[in-house]
């Protein structure tokens, strides 16, 4: 009997190698969750950022704004060391309003359409382009079609987000082709520009913007989302009368890159403090908006989760990062400054998180890493389901944190229920009346819960 219990018990550990933590990790918890819920400053800064600051596009005045109250916020809070470090960002305007029409419909007559310039577009100029508009419904179907079918015309990229996907971002990822690669794909082919149905996860008239990237050596043309009404529309007065015209209009251009930062606020460790756990989001934003879910929400979950932990208490082991990085939306350039730093520095991350899907009630965690990292997180899900917190089965990191995964960093993107977000991702309707606050202080309790259990134990086999 004795051998047979043995065995059992060796079982379970077989079975359930990391899933090793004590009542007094549930007690932390506790701590962290009700400092965060009683005690909270996740809301009070995100209203600062989102209507005192608003967008925060890179390169803006708001921008620089907002890295100023970033940096002065850290240090009214007390962490132990807040710094700025110096990223060049591109400078993109949008410039005057654009205007994307119908100009001889026979049903309609001229009508417009709800449309905003593409993240990265040149502009038409003061005379705007008059061109017939090719329905396609992606990069390989225009492929297709050859030069003599797409030169001198307005491609209109009309492939929606696949509504059968339950996570929005995987219906996201499965669409966004067209948007960031679209114009490049149809200029090769002479086309003079394109309209893109937007990125969106219902019906209305909401126009959603977001980054193009041009490919070099191929013409640079004017590129336009519009509201999926608009390209409901669009499309159903396409197939009713043949040799419909556009007059698009835009007055965007990208202007020489300017001088911004990251900004990094830390509490040090008391053990290894020359080994990081980073948690962080982008403090960047659209200018449509202000950026409240986009990532402003990101932004305040990362500097209140070195709050609470200091709040609390809590010495830890490894000296813990809030990164606000800049130029997420279009060009990456933070994450990409931050990741060589370190790599020049010979600093060594255990694990970097980012919180980059809105300030929604959270699910759980994404993870990039190895099998063993996996199943440690996995081990920890008791103590987060009593938070409603279950979800951790997906992979995935973030955008900013990505370039850290050389190093062999761990990498934790933050998962709240993002059914909502892409009914606001890039547009004027990301504003901080969308913010629940319950659900943000959650999501920011919930990234303190996995840093603090991170210090405790390691990740990746490293302590």
């Amino acid at each position: 009997m004795r051998r047979l219990y043995l065995l059992l018990f060796l079982g379970v550990i077989i079975l359930f190698p990391f899933k090793v933590f004590s009542q007094s990790d549930g007690d932390m918890l506790k701590n962290i969750f009700d400092d965060a819920l009683t005690n909270g400053h996740s809301y009070e800064m995100l209203d600062y950022l989102s209507n005192k600051i608003g967008g925060r596009l890179s390169g803006s005045p708001e921008a620089a704004a907002a890295v100023e109250w970033s940096r002065q916020k850290m240090t009214q809070l007390g962490f132990d060391t807040v710094f700025l470090q110096e990223v060049m960002v591109p400078h993109w305007v949008r410039g005057k309003k654009e205007v994307v029409r119908v100009i001889n419909s026979e049903r309609y007559g001229a009508f417009e359409l709800a449309a905003c310039a593409l993240g990265n577009s040149v502009g038409t100029g003061d005379q705007g382009i008059v061109a017939n508009i090719l329905e396609v419904d992606g990069i390989e179907a225009l492929k297709k079609l050859g030069k003599k079918n797409v030169e001198g015309k307005v491609v209109f990229f009309n492939r929606p987000m696949d509504p059968t996907h339950i996570s929005t971002f995987e219906a996201y990822s499965g669409a966004v082709d067209q948007r960031v690669y679209g114009a490049s794909e149809a200029a090769s082919l002479g086309a003079l520009a394109v309209v893109v149905r937007s990125m969106a996860s219902n019906d209305d008239d909401i126009p959603h913007t977001g980054t193009l990237i041009y490919k070099d050596g191929v013409k640079q043309i004017p590129a336009f989302a519009i509201s999926t009404n608009s390209a409901n529309l669009l499309s159903k007065s396409i197939k009713s009368q043949a040799g419909l015209k556009l007059y698009i209009e835009a007055h965007c251009e990208m202007l020489p890159d300017v001088l911004s930062y990251n900004v990094i606020g830390e509490i040090r460790g008391l053990e290894n403090p020359d080994e990081y756990i980073v948690v962080g989001g982008h403090l960047d934003s659209w200018d449509l908006g202000d950026g409240a879910h986009d990532d402003g929400a990101g932004c305040v979950q990362a500097i209140e989760t070195l709050r609470i932990l200091k709040n609390i208490g809590y010495r830890p082991k490894h000296s813990i990062r809030a990164v606000m990085f800049m130029n997420e939306e279009n060009g990456l350039r933070g994450g990409l400054k931050y990741a060589q730093w370190v790599k020049e520095n010979n600093e060594r991350h255990h694990a970097a998180i980012e919180s980059d899907r809105g300030g929604f009630t959270p699910k759980g965690f994404t993870m990039t890493g190895s099998e063993e990292a996996y199943n440690q997180l996995v081990g920890w899900k008791p103590l987060f389901e009593p938070y409603g917190i279950y979800d951790f089965g997906q992979s995935g990191g973030g955008a900013d944190i990505g370039p850290l995964e050389e190093q062999g960093t761990a990498l934790f993107g933050f998962l709240p229920d993002s059914q909502r977000y892409f009914n606001l991702h890039h547009t004027t309707a990301d504003t901080f009346d969308k913010i629940d606050k319950r659900e943000l202080e959650l999501g920011a309790a919930s990234m303190a819960a996995l840093v603090y259990l991170i210090d405790k134990y390691g990740i990746n086999g490293k302590n």
